[in-house]
């Protein structure tokens, strides 16, 4: 998803004389907040992040800063923030994907479960299984085929690894169907393999392909979430279709270093679901494809722990390759 034109590596969110919040609280930024984010400007993550941001400024008196640092299972980004002091005052987007990390990579310079402490979950990206105007006719379709024809069906995702790739990979699992799975380097190379039949369905994030989904170009058959997406209220879930355990959703959120202090980590986290009440927070985000959620620390720690479970079971089960 392409954004404005903002500089790759910081954007400066100017801070609002509110200090309200911050005369409220037994803990108060002293120095403007820094926000790692472990990937380039203009994606949904990122973008989710300085619309947070920029309010967030607003309520604690304080300028947050946003710091772009891409790379490879954000490691980069987590290196950034174990060199931080652990005082509230920088924090890292964490995903989904730091979930997966525990796992896909052979070493890791910190461990996601022991070296983060959580804040807030920021909001949810709807998955979609979806296929051509000509495929599939609904899940149960794509099921009978794949049943009545094993291995000779081809899903499609986007890197082996991603959250979409270990979404099929679950899917197969769960369902106990043969397919091959084909990767392509990024959501346009996917779309086009799947126009062109090349692959019967796909998994992919909804916020990219809204616009082809509600042209007809491209059809959403299920979504893997246990809830119907607020996005896409007509399209079932995978569960409705009788595909058993299966609930998948991308996040992002953010998290301190450990050790940071606990009333802290409460001040941020009041502050950052105060932002998300905001009905034009709220809309924002919703017009990019986010799902608004918010709620306590300990629910994002709870979130973690059971992705990285259940991510490490996919990748060693799927024999896909660590990197």
């Amino acid at each position: 998803m392409n954004g404005p034109d903002i500089p790759r590596r910081t954007l400066l969110v100017a801070a609002l004389a509110t200090p309200s919040l911050a005369r409220a609280q037994a803990w108060a930024p002293s120095r403007p907040v820094r926000i790692i984010v472990p990937f380039a400007a203009g994606g949904v993550a990122d973008l989710t992040v300085r619309t947070v941001g920029g309010r967030l400024a607003e309520r604690i008196g304080q300028p947050v800063v946003i710091d772009n640092r891409p790379s490879a299972g954000g490691i980069v980004a987590a290196q950034q923030l174990m060199g931080a002091a652990p005082d509230g005052h920088t924090l890292l987007t964490t995903t989904n994907g730091t979930a997966i990390s525990r796992t896909l990579f052979r070493s890791l310079p910190y461990d996601p479960l022991r070296d983060l402490t959580s804040v807030v979950t920021l909001g949810a990206f709807p998955i979609a299984v979806i296929v051509a105007p000509n495929g599939a006719r609904d899940m149960p379709s794509l099921l009978a085929r794949l049943r009545a024809e094993p291995g000779r069906l081809n899903i499609g995702t986007i890197a082996a690894g991603s959250t979409q790739n270990l979404s099929a990979e679950l899917f197969r699992m769960r369902t106990a169907t043969r397919f091959e799975t084909i990767t392509f380097p990024a959501t346009p190379q996917l779309m086009t393999a799947l126009l062109r039949s090349d692959v019967d369905a796909a998994f992919e994030i909804t916020g990219p392909i809204r616009g082809q989904i509600d042209s007809g170009a491209i059809r959403a058959i299920a979504v893997t979430s246990a809830a119907r997406a607020s996005t896409l209220p007509d399209v079932p879930t995978l569960a409705e279709a009788g595909v058993q355990d299966y609930d998948v959703a991308s996040w992002n959120a953010l998290s301190a270093r450990s050790g940071t202090p606990p009333e802290a980590v409460a001040f941020l986290n009041r502050a950052v679901n105060e932002v998300l009440s905001e009905p034009t927070t709220r809309e924002t985000l919703t017009r990019s494809g986010v799902e608004v959620r918010g709620g306590r620390p300990e629910a994002l720690t709870t979130l973690l722990q059971q992705d990285t479970a259940r991510w490490a079971e996919v990748i060693e089960r799927s024999g896909i390759e660590r990197q």
